[in-house]
């Protein structure tokens, strides 16, 4: 996939979801959904009173990085990896952070599981250049 310059640029998004909370495949997947498509509404969320209009009525102005632009444009390039603690989870969320990569951490309400206690289950790194998530989640195993 190349950018705006022409320059080929590996995309991805990793999502990160912790195994020790053996929860139920499906509350795995939605969990894991949300974390993905978290960094693209915390941007809409931003811009609620901003609508624009036009001529097929009004709607909002996202602004994405070129990276994040070929991701959506192209492949949407996703890898599944897991972690073992909560520890784990919010380690890897700081470095992220700390990196200069979006991270989207999931914290569950606990109302279907976890006993009504609010749990962090997963998180998103990226979409971004591949390389640069790797330098962060280049030693966690597939999920």
């Amino acid at each position: 996939m190349a950018d705006k310059s022409g320059v080929d640029v590996n995309v991805k998004q990793v999502i990160v979801i912790r195994k020790d909370l053996k929860m139920r495949r499906g509350k795995e997947i939605a969990q894991g959904s949300h974390a993905s498509v978290k960094f693209l509404s915390d941007r809409i969320r931003k811009v609620t009173n901003h609508r624009v209009p036009s001529m097929a009525g009004e709607h909002f102005p996202v602004f994405l990085s070129d990276v994040e632009e070929a991701w959506i444009m192209g492949s949407f390039a996703k890898i599944c990896l897991r972690v073992e603690s909560e520890e784990a989870l919010l380690a890897l969320h700081e470095k992220a952070q700390e990196a200069g990569l979006v991270s989207s951490l999931i914290q569950d309400a606990g109302r279907t599981e976890f006993h009504g206690v609010p749990t962090y289950t997963c998180l998103a790194i990226g979409p971004d250049e591949a390389e640069k998530i790797d330098v962060i989640t280049g030693d966690l195993k597939l999920y």
